[in-house]
């Protein structure tokens, strides 16, 4: 399946976040699946899929990201596969995305 294209705005707005999670946790850009991704611990936390980022979450943040206007588990495939802790949290809702790649990052420092 293709990936879907990713608009200016997009990338510009996941860029921002990426500087941010790289100047305050050490986050490292790299690529998971053909898309740009955020690791820590050399383990993804935060992508940017389309005009939606992506997160690895759980508990609580999980639960109120899923929360969030058409942000739903991030299915990559679109074949009804749905990576269970990752949500995908659509543009409409970009002033999430520095909180919850935060969160995201914090899960995998307190992991490590």
């Amino acid at each position: 399946m293709d990936r879907p294209i990713v608009s200016a705005e997009a990338q510009g707005l996941y860029d921002l976040v990426a500087a941010g999670l790289s100047s305050e946790s050490g986050a490292v850009l790299g690529k998971m699946m053909g898309m740009p991704i955020l690791y820590l611990a050399g383990k993804g936390f935060a992508g940017l899929y389309g005009d939606a980022m992506v997160f690895k979450l759980e508990g609580d943040v999980h639960v109120a990201a899923l929360a969030l206007a058409s942000a739903t588990l991030f299915d990559p495939s679109g074949m009804g596969r749905p990576m269970k802790a990752w949500v995908q949290v659509p543009l409409a809702h970009a002033s999430h995305w520095p909180r919850l790649a935060k969160s995201a990052a914090q899960s995998i420092a307190n992991a490590s």
